[in-house]
């Protein structure tokens, strides 16, 4: 069987940061390469997201877009499994499309979809994936990450989908902190006209975000004048409820689902 060298390279530099944040003359050591070899190694898995360089520092650790993968490729199956009751309710709830997604990188991908019984819908978003900066859920799932990275993230030419769409790094970074502060964040025809979404973020057992749960729908009915502050209120207790599934001994967690509803009064 063929073997590319690059490849079984770069899992030996990325198995030397396992065990925390390493200089590159200290991982040269480990895997037996040259220092330069090392350093262009790095670089690249820099610029794809699998390590990332200590703020101010030299040495490496292993980046965002690795651990999230991870935890996408290990959490997805019982995470739909999970999440999917909650989403039927909160669609039936507010009347609109409800959906779970995780990150992919930079990128959100929707894993899961509820739709409702609307004559003028919207399509099944399942499986596509999304810059962060263009979606509530990606909004959501930044706003948890690292500064570093969200600095890694912003000082990349953002993608404008609308005319609508915030693309300068400022603004934005007053968006995650307002969706730091309040847990929820709304965009209005920024990712495609015509369509406006709200999400909330999913944690795990250890208070990582892993996950979001959004609602969409046709910006002429959605949110609608009255009823914004109701359903940003059900999306975060519909995100909250599938945090507390996903806790070790959950009487929801797969195999034990009670059923109980994320309904408000």
């Amino acid at each position: 069987m063929s073997r590319v060298q690059s490849i079984e390279r770069a899992f030996a530099v990325l198995a030397a940061l396992t065990n925390g944040p390493v200089g590159v003359t200290e991982v040269s050591e480990r895997v037996d390469l040259p220092k330069s070899t090392v350093a262009r190694l790095l670089a690249s898995l820099a610029r794809e997201g699998a390590v990332e360089q200590e703020a101010g520092g030299s040495r490496y650790r292993l980046g965002r877009r690795l651990t999230m993968l991870a935890r996408s490729a290990t959490a997805t199956p019982s995470l739909i499994e999970l999440a999917h009751p909650v989403l039927m309710r909160l669609a039936a709830d507010v009347g609109e499309v409800a959906g779970l997604s995780v990150a992919d990188g930079f990128e959100v991908r929707f894993i899961d979809q509820v739709d409702t019984t609307h004559h003028v819908g919207v399509r099944d978003w399942t499986g596509t994936r999304v810059p962060m900066h263009a979606v509530p859920s990606g909004l959501v799932l930044l706003a948890a990450m690292p500064g570093s990275t969200v600095d890694s993230h912003l000082a990349g030419r953002l993608k404008r989908f609308t005319p609508r769409t915030v693309t300068a790094p400022a603004p934005i970074r007053r968006r995650l902190a307002r969706i730091r502060l309040e847990g929820y964040a709304w965009v209005h025809e920024e990712f495609a006209e015509g369509l406006s979404s709200v999400a909330a973020g999913v944690t795990d057992a250890t208070g990582a975000t892993i996950a979001a749960i959004h609602v969409h729908g046709p910006a002429y009915r959605f949110p609608g004048t009255v009823r914004e502050r109701e359903i940003e209120a059900r999306v975060v207790a519909a995100a909250a409820e599938v945090s507390r599934r996903l806790r070790p001994g959950s009487a929801d967690s797969v195999g034990g689902q009670n059923g109980s509803s994320t309904s408000l009064p």
